[in-house]
């Protein structure tokens, strides 16, 4: 199964009933990907969920990551301080390495900057392309 590490900017619009992107929330319901994490970064998305919704459906989503089948924890040990503009950005990098995650998933300008490293390779995509790969 394909895996991915999605940032929190991009989780944020997948999970609204109305939004565009439901449907590739939907799809990791469906056990059609991997969603690969950290506990970096479920702390970040509990952290920025919390501001936008209320704490409990913050934990629930989270929870629903926690305990789902594809959801592929990591644990990196290693940081390879690739993104210097927003350091705090690299927990989802060392995670995609860390996990061999196919893509990842992100709308911040920040991550640009891995386009023009050749090693460690970490291909990134929109979430629109994101949208449109797993519809295929």
């Amino acid at each position: 199964m394909r895996k991915f590490v999605v940032d929190t900017n991009c989780l944020l619009r997948m999970i609204p009933v109305r939004s565009q992107y439901r449907n590739v929330w939907e799809a990791f319901l469906n056990e059609s990907y991997i969603i690969c994490v950290s506990n970096d970064i479920l702390s970040e998305y509990l952290e920025i969920l919390t501001q936008k919704v209320s704490h409990t459906f913050a934990v629930r989503i989270v929870n629903v990551l926690l305990k789902s089948n594809n959801t592929e924890f990591c644990d990196p040990h290693y940081h390879f301080e690739l993104i210097t503009q927003d350091p705090d950005d690299n927990k989802f990098v060392d995670c995609a390495i860390i996990a061999g995650a196919e893509y990842l998933v992100t709308d911040d300008k920040h991550f640009n900057v891995l386009n023009d490293i050749p090693f460690p390779k970490v291909n990134t995509v929109t979430l629109d392309q994101f949208q449109t790969l797993l519809m295929r």
